[in-house]
């Protein structure tokens, strides 16, 4: 059984759904429904060649509390029911930690893709899920070094595996369809940087969001700026009432964004997967956060951590526009992942 159920999920199970269908193995796909709108969850389908879920939650939004509730009520009957060998779940949202808590109590495995980021930060709501998965689980799949480093600093290194990392294995295998999207041609025509925000410590707080706003609109006057809103940012940007100069446009597709991100000059983002993509993409990226969980995208890749400190943020855009990147892949990131992963869990199936 497979389970997903906000944005950056879709594009971490499609290789692995893809690679179980492919060697006829019978699986699962729940979807809890944490995303709910179009834009954020139904056109994945479709792009990633998804097959539609076998079972969808419809939980919705709500606090992490009532979420993570809601999504185990709704869950535990159909893992009771089905008994699947192995529930594979990836990343760090409430349906991660929800289904992952849902089936261990229940006797059922739990593979966990994506195992071992950590931002120290636990501030952040994605760092406390991803401690606590990590820590039921079953068997740890990291995407690198540094994730089987922190899993083996917490005494987890005997169920942990490098695999290599999953997103690389859906933008390989989608690169040449989001070259060809027209959403390059349409709006950005000519040298742009890409804007991205919407974590809460970003979003909720006035005075980060506004100070932001600025300075994305002072680097606008260098570099034409787009910026796909998330529909939570948007209500943010109305209810603080700040003004913004560059362009911003509706929440897009998983392809339009890959698209969009391989034309940029630059990126700009507080998004983990967006980290991830830019990195082996080559694009250099600016991280609008004070840390992050994915290290390796700093040391062998091209991002650049700036947090929302102002005079930063200016300091590193000028310097990096300035320059020619030609990022070090990070090792295993090489499209293969997926196969890893299902070859491991035949392994242990047997």
């Amino acid at each position: 059984m497979i389970v997903a159920g906000a944005r950056p999920n879709f594009m971490k199970i499609a290789p692995i759904a893809s690679e179980l269908d492919r060697l006829g193995i019978n699986n699962t796909f729940v979807h809890t429904g944490q995303h709910y709108d179009q834009s954020m969850s139904d056109n994945f389908f479709e792009e990633l060649n998804i097959k539609p879920p076998d079972f969808n939650l419809n939980v919705g939004s709500d606090t992490h509390a009532r979420q993570t509730a809601k999504i185990m009520e709704a869950f535990e009957p159909i893992v009771t029911e089905l008994k699947p060998s192995f529930l594979v779940v990836v990343g760090d949202v409430n349906s991660t930690l929800a289904t992952a808590l849902t089936a261990i109590k229940l006797g059922i495995k739990v593979a966990h893709v994506e195992a071992g980021l950590r931002s120290f930060d636990k501030t952040m709501p994605e760092e406390i899920n991803r401690i606590v998965v990590d820590h039921i689980s079953d068997i740890l799949y990291a995407p690198s070094h540094d994730g089987v480093i922190n899993l083996q600093n917490e005494g987890l290194i005997d169920k942990s595996e490098l695999v290599g990392n999953v997103m690389v294995d859906t933008l390989t295998q989608h690169i040449e369809s989001a070259r060809n999207r027209p959403i390059v041609s349409k709006i950005a025509d000519g040298n742009y940087g890409l804007l991205t925000l919407h974590r809460p410590s970003n979003v909720d707080d006035k005075k980060v969001l506004t100070n932001l706003i600025e300075t994305v609109s002072e680097i606008s006057k260098t570099l034409k700026i787009i910026f796909p809103c998330h529909p939570r940012t948007k209500d943010k940007i109305r209810e603080f009432d700040l003004p913004t100069t560059f362009k911003v446009i509706d929440p897009v597709s998983y392809l339009d964004s890959i698209a969009l991100q391989a034309s940029a000059k630059v990126v700009l983002t507080d998004s983990g997967g967006m980290q991830e993509e830019s990195t082996i993409l080559g694009v250099p990226c600016l991280t609008l956060r004070n840390n992050t969980e994915r290290p390796i995208t700093v040391t062998e890749g091209t991002n650049f951590i700036v947090g929302n400190d102002k005079s930063k943020i200016l300091s590193t855009f000028f310097d990096v526009i300035s320059k020619d990147f030609k990022a070090t892949m990070p090792y295993m990131w090489d499209g293969q992942a997926s196969k890893r992963i299902v070859l491991s869990l035949i392994s242990k199936l047997r």
